[in-house]
């Protein structure tokens, strides 16, 4: 395994991350004193380079973690695009793996959309910031996708991998799932299912539905949208209004019923980015893979006129039996600004 990270490493002169030692990793972090976040692949800490830089370093989970997973985010972050998180550097010391990452001062997604303690999102509570980021984040999966020469899917597009830097640009992160395929492959080969669950597609889990293909991001970014816009988890189950657990399936009954949605103190233009939103978000998580837009269509359809857009099909609406006890677990979530208007 080390044998082919070392080999790729140096076959790799075009990315050029610098490597550390673990000692320095160690120097840098302060002994690993801050920890700014964890996933199912690693934990994060804050750490500082001795030109004063903050950086984000990430320690990979030695049970998670392989040597291929390692090469895949090197070569997928390593491409320098405006919208992918910069690698700085990295750590390769035994069992020991570390990716240095540019630090980006305004944390992840997840902690505004869904936080009403101590984040920027009065900023983005304007439609068109948010529409900013979310035209941000698909543009950049569609580079994934289409802009290199290998196929980069995800397969974990969600709040937390989304970090914002201090302009509020959005940049993914976290390729510890990506996989590389040839341009064109249209379905993808995977021998267990990937991502998380509450945006994972469902042809992950019910074969019958399709085949996994680039779609499965699409997939991911409309559950991502459908957040962002509603500003609390799509499965919520300490909502008030049982109609409201499944907010998807929600929003389009009211599209459906000829029903208005109404947002507080918005404006006419904000209240048309919102519904653009929301139905392009609609379109992005039908529940079979060829009902679903490319992810290129998706930027068209967001750049485009909500005039325009035609409301899908009804929305997937998964099991609710087994996912509503973890969503009343995380139920101190920021309340939605919505309003239902006749």
């Amino acid at each position: 395994m080390y044998d082919d990270i070392e080999e790729f490493l140096q076959a790799q002169n075009n990315l050029m991350p610098i490597k550390y030692s673990f000692s320095e990793i160690k120097k840098m972090t302060e002994g690993f004193r801050e920890r700014l976040g964890e996933g199912g692949f690693g934990t994060i800490f804050k750490g500082t380079l001795r030109s004063g830089r903050l950086v984000a370093v990430k320690m990979l989970s030695q049970s998670k973690a392989n040597g291929q997973d390692f090469i895949i985010e090197v070569a997928t972050i390593g491409s320098r695009h405006v919208n992918i998180v910069q690698l700085i550097g990295i750590c390769v010391h035994g069992s020991k793996r570390a990716f240095i990452y540019e630090f980006m001062p305004y944390g992840s997604l997840n902690k505004h959309i869904f936080s009403s303690e101590g984040n920027i999102l009065g900023n983005i509570q304007n439609y068109e910031k948010t529409y900013d980021i979310a035209l941000g984040v698909a543009r950049e999966i569609e580079y994934l996708h289409q802009g290199c020469d290998m196929q980069i899917l995800h397969f974990d597009i969600k709040p937390h991998n989304i970090l914002l830097d201090e302009n509020l640009k959005p940049k993914v992160s976290d390729f510890g799932l990506a996989k590389l395929y040839p341009v064109e492959d249209s379905i993808v080969p995977l021998t267990r299912a990937r991502g998380t669950f509450g945006y994972m597609a469902p042809e992950m889990l019910y074969k019958n539905i399709g085949d996994v293909s680039y779609k499965a991001d699409v997939y991911n970014f409309g559950m991502l949208l459908m957040e962002m816009v509603s500003r609390r988890k799509n499965l919520n189950a300490s909502t008030e209004h049982l109609s409201q657990i499944y907010f998807p399936t929600w929003i389009y009954d009211q599209f459906h019923d000829g029903k208005h949605i109404e947002i507080q103190d918005a404006t006419e233009d904000e209240r048309k980015i919102y519904k653009k939103m929301l139905i392009v978000a609609l379109w992005c998580i039908q529940l079979k893979p060829s009902d679903r837009p490319s992810i290129n269509k998706v930027v068209k359809m967001l750049e485009g006129d909500v005039e325009c857009l035609q409301v899908p099909l009804k929305p997937f609406q998964p099991s609710l039996k087994t996912e509503i006890k973890g969503d009343r677990d995380n139920s101190n979530q920021a309340s939605s600004s919505i309003q239902l208007v006749e």
